[in-house]
């Protein structure tokens, strides 16, 4: 997609060995950092907090002359095995998807970031007909697009439980 960056962490650092140099140019060099990734454990993939632990170097992303992720924007894009039924307080997970995803929310917050609720994509674990899993890379598609073409209400999207909740309710109107 134009104006659009993959950066397959698994793909370039298949040893874990993260170059720091090139990642913190990559965040430099884009308005909107995603980190999509399935949803481990109420957590991120090991190699993700190896990223967040390298790449956002004090002085450099957080702390006084940390300015680096001033004011670019920040979301996950998660897929989680539970339907949405078990991340509530009366649900199997006791904890929201929004309480598990605080850790996140915290690092943004700490860097300065622009922090938008999860694009999450749940009840994986069982399977999703193709339907709705095209539905959902449709979403997905039009989110991005929406971000990249500057017409995502962030304001209201930062009050939606998930970005793909409604999409239509947090586009700009002309």
């Amino acid at each position: 997609m134009e104006g659009v960056t993959i950066n397959d962490l698994y793909a370039n650092y298949p040893d874990f060995l993260i170059d720091v140099a090139r990642e913190q140019q990559l965040c430099e060099s884009h308005d909107v950092i995603i980190f999509q990734h399935p949803f481990y454990w109420y957590s991120t993939p090991a190699i993700v907090k190896e990223w967040l632990d390298l790449v956002l170097e004090h002085g450099w992303a957080y702390g006084k002359t940390g300015t680096a992720l001033k004011d670019k924007w920040c979301f996950q894009a998660i897929s989680a095995g539970g339907d949405a039924t078990t991340y509530r307080l009366d649900g199997a997970n006791q904890f929201t998807i929004a309480e598990l995803t605080s850790p996140m929310r915290a690092t943004a917050n700490l860097c300065l970031m622009e922090w938008l609720p999860p694009f999450a994509v749940m009840g994986v674990h069982r399977g999703l007909p193709l339907a709705q899993v095209t539905g959902h890379a449709e979403a997905y598609r039009r989110l991005i697009i929406a971000i990249r073409d500057g017409v995502l209400d962030k304001d209201k999207a930062q009050q939606a439980e998930f970005l793909n909740a409604n999409l239509d309710d947090i586009m700009l109107r002309a």
